[in-house]
């Protein structure tokens, strides 16, 4: 592609890893949930979406597979005050980020301070021209579709040249494909492929050749 002005980045499972610190470190929350259920979900539906949230957001697990208000609320308490707290090294491929001569964004959802934390320890907060977080945990939730809307028109960007990057149908994926953005879903480990994306690439050297 030509003429790509700036491209929007996802950060988790595009940059970064959510299991890089460990699954212990999620364990709180997926024990919160698991004690819970309370018959909601049988023990193998059960472990299906417990594997789940290690690729999608607890919003989308909930939906997915059904869990109660009880559940739900379970995982979100035991989520709100995660943080990083070691250095996080990202995806090895990350340092490419540097060597795309674009406007780069990042727009991120999750818990405010989770998020927060993930950047800080990745050191990366100087190499984007904007970093936004959609926290889940703040009322009113603005989303990534408003963000994209938010960043197009005060940089004055057409939508042809802009890129979304990112893993997630039901996320980045389906806000960049509802404002005419191309879209491009990174196929990082676990993610599987989608469709709903225009364009496809395994790590962020492909990413360059559309540029």
């Amino acid at each position: 592609m030509s003429g790509v002005r700036a491209v929007f980045f996802d950060l988790d499972h595009c940059l970064a890893s959510p299991d890089e610190s460990g699954r212990a470190f999620y364990q709180p929350a997926l024990d919160a949930i698991r004690a819970a259920n309370c018959g909601t979900l049988g023990e193998t539906a059960l472990e299906s979406a417990l594997e789940d949230c290690w690729t999608h957001s607890l919003e989308q697990v909930a939906e997915i597979h059904g869990f109660s208000p009880r559940m739900y609320q379970a995982g979100w308490q035991a989520s709100l005050n995660l943080r990083v707290a070691g250095p996080f090294k990202g995806f090895p491929d990350l340092p490419e980020l540097l060597q795309m001569k674009v406007d780069r964004f990042l727009v991120t959802s999750g818990f405010r301070t989770l998020q927060q934390s993930k950047i800080e320890a990745l050191g990366i907060k100087d190499w984007f021209a904007e970093i936004w977080i959609d926290a889940i945990d703040e009322l009113p939730r603005t989303g990534k579709k408003a963000i994209f809307e938010d960043l197009l028109r005060r940089h004055q960007l057409e939508p042809e040249a802009v890129l979304v990057v990112g893993d997630s149908e039901r996320s980045e994926i389906a806000a960049g494909n509802a404002l005419k953005i191309p879209t491009v879903q990174i196929l990082r480990p676990g993610v599987v492929r989608s469709d709903a994306a225009l364009h496809h690439i395994s790590d962020l050297r492909e990413l360059k050749a559309l540029l």
